[in-house]
């Protein structure tokens, strides 16, 4: 492929890695971006939307009706998150691709709850070097909020319009969710750049965004394996799971 035949030589006077023509640099991550690719404007107010919008999660989650099982599963899911998100891999220097985890959090704990557990992951990111801080609010509006949007989305969708059935749960909500939410978040952070001038378009749509789509399979099948093994071995963890609707042959909707 064009991107793994990239050379490191010296474009317009900057040291960059190009890729069929096209120069990216260091910092090249539609899942973990850069402040040096975005106006200081747009990261205030990234910042900004992404603290406005952390408040209200945190309003909506009903804190004391958690019991200690629920919060010890939270705080362990935000720990496993944390490990996906260091878990990465790349084609090239500065093209990196890690898993999400989003999608099995939203189904564990529900969107509100795994909008803080995904903020927390990226300010242990940050706190460890891997992240930059001016860009963090930035990176949760493009990242994990369209990921856990998408999967709530497709859980609700599912709840009115499929069959209460165990494998349609598993299947729908865990494997096809888990890789329409990475592939979400990747689209949402290849059009920021985009728009943000920081990369050309054909690059980002012919080249970087196709390897999301097979970083989408391992992002699907990751989430409806460790579902499954959830529901049936720890299913007080998985929030939205109801034994009686999906095991106990309760009709869906017609």
């Amino acid at each position: 492929m064009k991107l793994a035949r990239g050379l490191r030589r010296k474009c317009e006077g900057w040291d960059v890695i190009c890729y069929a023509g096209a120069p990216w640099d260091r910092n090249f991550n539609v899942m973990d971006l850069s402040a040096s690719l975005f106006p200081g404007w747009a990261l205030w107010l990234g910042c900004a939307l992404a603290a406005a919008l952390l408040a209200l999660a945190a309003l909506r989650v009903r804190w004391r009706a958690l019991d200690p099982a629920a919060l010890n599963a939270w705080m362990g899911a935000c720990v496993l998150d944390l490990a996906l998100w260091l878990l990465r891999g790349g084609l090239q220097p500065g093209l990196s691709f890690h898993l999400l985890g989003a999608a099995l959090l939203t189904l564990m704990m529900g969107p509100w709850l795994a909008l803080l557990a995904l903020a927390v992951a990226q300010l242990a990111l940050a706190a460890a070097g891997h992240a930059d801080w001016s860009a963090l609010g930035l990176n949760w509006l493009l990242t994990p909020l369209p990921a856990v949007a998408v999967t709530a989305g497709m859980l609700e969708l599912a709840r009115r319009r499929l069959p209460a059935h165990f494998f349609i749960y598993v299947f729908v909500n865990g494997f096809l969710a888990g890789g329409a939410s990475l592939l979400a978040a990747a689209l949402c952070g290849v059009l920021a750049l985009g728009a943000a001038g920081a990369y050309p378009w054909d690059g980002l749509l012919g080249e970087a965004l196709p390897y999301y789509f097979l970083l989408s399979w391992s992002e699907a099948f990751t989430t409806g394996l460790l579902l499954a093994v959830l529901t049936v071995y720890k299913p007080r963890w998985v929030s939205t799971f109801d034994d009686g609707r999906y095991l106990g042959g309760k009709p869906g909707p017609s």
